[in-house]
């Protein structure tokens, strides 16, 4: 180009003003005199179209179907039976569930252990209550007292007794119910917190041991910490399959919400009326905890994402924005890049 110039004397003509003006026209459009088509999604209003109709369908059923028994639900739904078999649920779920989990996290921590004694009694355990049916593990822990009449202590490998008491005593309709729940959430809950455990970048143990921090320091402000983030949602998860899983106990006679409405139904025949205020209830269960779960989710998710995901009512509001910003047909004009104000500079010099 400076060749050019040289024998020249000038640069290469350049076109007009009015050439200028094309190349910024170009560069910057006038937006607002576009109009803006949509994409149609026939498919997607097709088939939304068929579940809602499904929908409809299914809600019209429940408001005109008299087998339902609505008013038969409605006076039940708060008896006072069916609110101490809540209380009992909730009690079992809370209870199961905070020794299920402190005893999986003592078993997870256990299978890492370099000790083999450790993890092979910690595999062992795991192996066997995953390996035996729930209910049949509540039987066997409310017959207990049929093949130990008696615990206590004494010398080892004797029936001298310093001190005991009966078996049945001890173990009852309760206390079986919270043994068989804890130990098998405790043999599923291991192996969570084991994988979200092993989910930590290495490279975190191996700073944190450089540091000089003791063991119990790592495992309890760099591991655990970290960890949470992939163990929530399947501790969730199983918390919801517990408070579920709690109905089970109604074979050993423990009052519970489902055994409470099986003894109501026994005795009226409402069966539908009365299976449907269990099934509202462990909805209403199942709703709180999976709210809870999405906001300690986002919680633990602020460590790890630039931007957590929006709340319910955030995701409402832009979608409410962005429905209301379609209504008008002219795009706004974005901001001019960088480059189109460069290329409109380079030709006006």
């Amino acid at each position: 180009m400076t060749d050019i110039v040289q024998e020249y004397g000038s640069a290469a003509p350049t076109e007009d003003s009015s050439a200028t003006s094309q190349v910024v026209n170009r560069d910057s459009p006038d937006f607002a005199a576009f109009t803006v088509v949509h994409t149609r999604h026939y498919v997607r209003w097709i088939f939304g179209a068929l579940v809602l109709f499904v929908v409809l369908q299914f809600l019209w059923s429940l408001a005109t179907n008299d087998k339902y028994g609505w008013p038969v639900f409605a006076t039940y739904f708060f008896a006072p039976a069916i609110l101490k078999g809540i209380q009992l649920t909730l009690g079992l779920t809370v209870v199961a569930g905070t020794i299920g989990f402190l005893l999986g996290t003592l078993l997870a921590l256990a299978r890492l252990s370099k000790s083999p004694i450790l993890n092979s009694v910690s595999w062992s355990f795991i192996w066997f209550f995953r390996s035996v049916p729930l209910l049949v593990q509540l039987l066997v822990w409310y017959n207990l007292g049929y093949l130990y009449p008696r615990l206590g202590l004494g010398v080892p490998f004797t029936d001298n007794y310093f001190w005991s008491f009966d078996t049945v005593t001890l173990v009852s309709q309760f206390a079986a119910a919270v043994l068989g729940l804890s130990l098998n959430q405790a043999a599923y809950s291991a192996e969570i917190i084991r994988g979200g455990i092993l989910s930590v970048d290495q490279g975190q143990l191996e700073a944190a041991a450089a540091l000089g921090l003791p063991r119990h320091v790592r495992v309890l402000r760099i591991i655990l910490p970290q960890a949470a983030r992939a163990i929530l949602p399947n501790a969730f998860n199983e918390i919801i399959g517990l408070i579920k899983g709690t109905s089970i106990v109604s074979v050993i006679a423990l009052g519970e919400l489902f055994y409470v409405t099986q003894v109501i139904y026994n005795r009226n025949q409402q069966v539908i009326p009365l299976l449907l205020v269990s099934v509202v209830w462990y909805i209403i269960f199942t709703t709180v905890l999976s709210i809870a779960q999405f906001y300690v989710e986002r919680h633990f998710a602020r460590g790890a994402l630039r931007v957590v995901p929006p709340t319910p009512i955030q995701a409402a509001r832009a979608w409410v924005k962005t429905q209301w910003a379609r209504l008008d047909e002219k795009p706004a004009a974005p901001e001019p890049s960088e480059a189109a104000t460069t290329r409109i500079g380079g030709n006006g010099s």
